[in-house]
């Protein structure tokens, strides 16, 4: 195989392919990358470790077709290195590579493309969804995945399409988010009801974020299918069942205090640094115009801190992880910095937020209790029905 690629065009896509890769595998040939040609003029880039592929389609002059097998991660850190302009690949005798580029020279061990596993082959992607839409779903939600192996059914998104509308719930057994958008006219006919593992969430965020259109997608009974920029992300589906997040939400609460985002986020940040370490604890003792955050550690000392908050009925107290709440926090956070740099326009776009009272970002904090669920959102945001559910400590 022979070919010449530009030099920009091919660390675009090594780097859309690096977080597939492993990089420490128990099967050595995953720590490879397929590069074969397709047709006249455009190479396929493949990597895979077996549960997530990305597969890349460019434009490149070949000179001879056929397939070679290199390392993925030293074939990046030598392209990215390289000073633009035409890169030049030659696979030569026992599949090494010959690398050329300007006065640069090397060779790359390979390895033969038979021993390459094969990747599930390409089915129908019918459904269409704003990859706007797809990437503030997995934003707002991923953060919340469990980070445990062995809760295996936990360790991804539950995906739901149906009826023009799409869903996206996330939990780790303590805590849940959930948000939901109407498509309106026009919006896909079929259905979905996936179970999507966080790997692959998060590479589809990463080849969709730069994306002006749709992410089409679709299933088989084992595997979901992406595509989009001509760029396609093949995931194996995750088995079991989800819990049933519908008898999570709570029904019945029916207190709220609305408070600024930026303040409660950089005022928990302080105290927790006071909290336990190992329960990482943090009180909020709501009461009429302000909540109280406090923490203390009986070998390190304690902290409190008001914050000013629309709030007036009786005064609770409720114990909350610090960093459940912090998380979140950064999440919106994140959004409302992503509004700002769009000149926080107030439209249909996916990453402005609704803001009341100056421009600030505010949210919404509903409880019963000190001891019931607590659910959390966007206050007046209605282009998003967004809800983080949290599980409350014994204070």
């Amino acid at each position: 195989m022979e070919f010449v690629i530009k030099q920009s065009v091919l660390k675009d896509e090594l780097g859309f392919v690096q977080g597939i890769v492993e990089k420490k595998s128990t099967i050595p040939v995953l720590s490879n990358i397929l590069i074969e040609s397709v047709g006249e003029n455009t190479i396929r880039i493949v990597g895979t470790d077996l549960d997530v592929t990305i597969r890349c389609e460019v434009s490149a002059d070949i000179k001879q077709a056929g397939a070679m097998c290199v390392q993925a991660r030293k074939l990046f850190d030598i392209v990215r290195l390289l000073e633009g302009g035409d890169v030049h690949f030659k696979k030569e005798e026992n599949d090494w590579v010959k690398l050329t580029s300007g006065k640069s020279n090397f060779r790359l061990a390979g390895v033969s493309r038979d021993t390459f596993p094969e990747v599930p082959s390409f089915k129908s992607a019918p459904m269409k969804l704003s990859a706007d839409i797809f990437n503030h779903f997995i934003q707002n939600t991923a953060f919340a995945i469990t980070n445990e192996q062995s809760r295996f059914t936990l360790s991804g998104a539950k995906f739901m399409i149906d009826g023009g509308v799409a869903r996206m719930v996330t939990t780790d057994g303590h805590r849940l988010a959930f948000i939901e958008k109407k498509l309106g006219d026009g919006a896909t006919t079929e259905t979905m009801d996936a179970l999507i593992p966080k790997k692959a969430l998060m590479e589809l965020v990463k080849i969709s974020r730069d994306a002006k259109g749709d992410v089409s997608f679709g299933e088989d009974a084992n595997h979901i299918y992406f595509e989009v920029s001509g760029r396609l992300l093949i995931t194996r589906k995750l088995s079991g069942t989800f819990p049933n997040y519908e008898m999570v939400i709570p029904k019945d609460n029916d207190k709220t205090a609305i408070f600024d985002a930026e303040e409660m986020k950089t005022a928990i940040r302080r105290v927790s640094l006071m909290a336990d370490e190992r329960t990482r604890s943090v009180r909020m003792t709501i009461r009429t115009n302000e909540i109280e955050i406090g923490a203390q550690s009986s070998e390190e000392g304690e902290a409190n801190e008001k914050v000013a908050a629309d709030y007036t009925g009786e005064e609770v107290s409720v114990g909350f992880n610090s960093q459940y709440l912090q998380e979140f926090l950064n999440v919106v956070g994140a959004g409302e910095s992503e509004a700002s740099e769009a000149g926080e326009k107030e439209t249909s776009g996916e990453t402005v937020r609704v803001k009341e009272g100056g421009n600030r970002l505010r949210i919404a904090f509903e409880f019963k209790d000190g001891n019931a669920q607590t659910q959390m959102n966007i206050a007046g945001d209605k282009t998003y029905d967004y809800k983080y559910i949290v599980m409350p400590l014994r204070i």
